[in-house]
């Protein structure tokens, strides 16, 4: 029995790690659109690895901002794999340079998959199954959309300079399953209409970051659901952030 479940477990993990990796096609298409040379978006998907995180960096660069403050709204937003780190960390039971290496790959997927399993072997398999394929999938794909995008000269002729929010919003859109999410985006979605006309661009990014921040830490008294749980994941029901 339990070697079955953990078959089962690799197997969502492999779906799910191939079917959220393609995406790497869209981002690395965006990057490209966004003025960023095919090695750079190679580099933030090996070293960022969190899409939502990646997409908010590419629109404030295409918007006109400053890298710093595209950064600075990216780690905002990827704040939420501390959470993730902190559920999974009892689970995976990792120690020494591995946790660094396990601590990159802590993103929405593969916590969702591994919260997921019925016991800690199978979410361990899980993990590293969604994991291994996600990473390797979505590098590959980022290389293949930003290569294609180079070579089609300058991408905003061909419309791809609206991939980037598309893609972002098919990210953000499974994640608005309960009433609490969907408050979150809403006050975010205010605050970014209010301020994009008066700010430098990047900083509306990093005020609706810290909007969905305080809507994580404000979670825990609005419903029972542990803080460090993702919302639900199209990707578990039919093989998606990532970011």
């Amino acid at each position: 029995m339990d070697s079955t479940l953990t078959r089962s477990a690799v197997r969502d993990g492999l779906g799910v790690g191939f079917a959220v990796g393609l995406s790497g096609v869209a981002f690395g298409a965006a990057a490209v659109a966004a003025g960023l040379g095919v090695p750079q978006a190679c580099a933030l998907s090996l070293l960022a690895f969190s899409g939502a995180s990646q997409f908010a960096l590419i629109g404030v660069v295409a918007g006109g901002g400053d890298l710093i403050a595209g950064a600075v709204g990216a780690v905002l937003l990827g704040g939420r794999n501390g959470l993730y780190g902190l559920r999974l960390a009892e689970t995976l039971r990792v120690r020494g340079l591995r946790r660094l290496l396990t601590a990159h790959l802590v993103i929405d997927e593969t916590t969702a998959v591994a919260t997921a399993q019925p016991g800690p072997p199978q979410a361990r398999a899980g993990f590293w199954a969604t994991a291994i394929s996600l990473f390797t999938v979505w590098n590959l794909s980022t290389l293949g959309g930003a290569i294609g995008a180079s070579r089609l000269g300058d991408p905003r002729t061909y419309g791809l300079d609206v991939v980037g929010p598309a893609a972002f919003l098919g990210l953000l859109w499974p994640r608005l399953a309960g009433a609490a999410e969907r408050r979150v985006a809403v006050l975010a979605a205010v605050v970014a209409i209010a301020t994009t006309p008066l700010l430098p661009p990047g900083l509306p990014v990093m005020l609706t970051a810290l909007a969905a921040l305080a809507g994580l830490i404000r979670r825990p008294a609005d419903t029972p659901q542990d803080p460090g749980e993702p919302a639900p994941e199209p990707a578990l029901t039919a093989p998606e952030n990532r970011s």
